[in-house]
């Protein structure tokens, strides 16, 4: 895994070309009878692999983050990017036109319980597809902005909504996670125990604060024992979803996504990786 591990982070760094395999679209069944989008990549490797589930923010659908998914396969992980339709694209123009604005749109959805009782029924849906193949030795969640939040209450964060997580997973990735908010009371993380890897930018401004500093809050929050922050030099909230100029947060973000989850899995849980560009701690 580790030799896998390195000739990955050397095509990162260096821009090397990699040899990707194939993806496939997929219906998944939900508990309500509702179906769930997934985009699968699958890795060359015969044998169970190590599954990663991603969760898009708001607004975003099972075909983003490519990067990502595209390379964690590569590191030998099958990975599944999840469709949320309830806070998919529709759902977001929906919220922005009744509130009169982007913003306002934006808050309405991410602060919407039926929507992340939804996004549960996904992931039971995504982990029930994937389990029919072969039950995996490890699993991921990983989620940006929305899909942070939704990683939080699966890992067990306090919230207002009165969703409810059900630690499915044996590590978490938060991208442009949120801090205390209208969802999310103070010392919302403090019982987070499980490994985390959380992910900002200098220019990831919050809805809340309009600061990226509110995102770190969560680390600041959490109880010491595999918990990783890495903050991205001029990433704005939307590079990390491959949007604009983008390409050196998307290095970075997967240059320490990869590290942390081969980490987390190796149960040594060592230390961040040093790169130029991006400030990294751990506790």
């Amino acid at each position: 895994m580790r030799s896998r591990t390195l000739v990955a982070t050397f095509a990162i760094l260096t821009g090397f070309p990699r040899i990707g395999c194939a993806q496939e679209l997929v219906q998944a069944p939900r508990p309500d009878g509702a179906q769930t989008p997934l985009r699968v990549y699958t890795p060359t490797a015969t044998g169970c692999a190590p599954l990663a589930l991603i969760s898009p923010g708001a607004g975003g659908s099972e075909d983003g983050y490519k990067y990502l998914a595209q390379g964690l396969r590569d590191d030998g992980w099958r990975v599944i990017v999840m469709g949320h339709k309830e806070s998919g694209r529709a759902a977001l123009h929906s919220d922005i036109k009744q509130a009169g604005g982007i913003k306002k749109g934006v808050r309405e959805l991410v602060d919407d319980t039926d929507a992340y009782n939804a996004r549960q029924m996904d992931i039971k849906a995504a982990l029930d597809w994937a389990s029919t193949s072969c039950k995996a030795p490890y699993r991921v969640l990983l989620g940006h902005s929305m899909g942070a939040r939704t990683v939080m209450v699966e890992a067990g964060a306090k919230n207002n909504l009165g969703v409810v997580g059900l630690h499915r997973f044996h590590a978490y990735v938060a991208i442009s996670p949120d801090g205390p908010d209208s969802m999310f009371p103070e010392h919302a993380w403090n019982e987070i125990s499980k490994p985390m890897l959380i992910l900002t930018g200098t220019r990831d401004k919050s809805l809340a604060t309009g600061s990226y500093k509110s995102r770190t809050l969560p680390y600041e929050d959490m109880p010491a024992g595999c918990k990783w922050l890495g903050m991205i030099d001029g990433a704005t909230h939307m590079n990390f979803a491959g949007v604009g100029l983008a390409g050196s947060t998307e290095k970075l973000t997967l240059l320490e996504t990869m590290a942390f989850l081969d980490s987390a899995r190796s149960g040594k849980c060592g230390a961040p990786v040093a790169a130029d560009g991006i400030t990294v701690k751990s506790k």
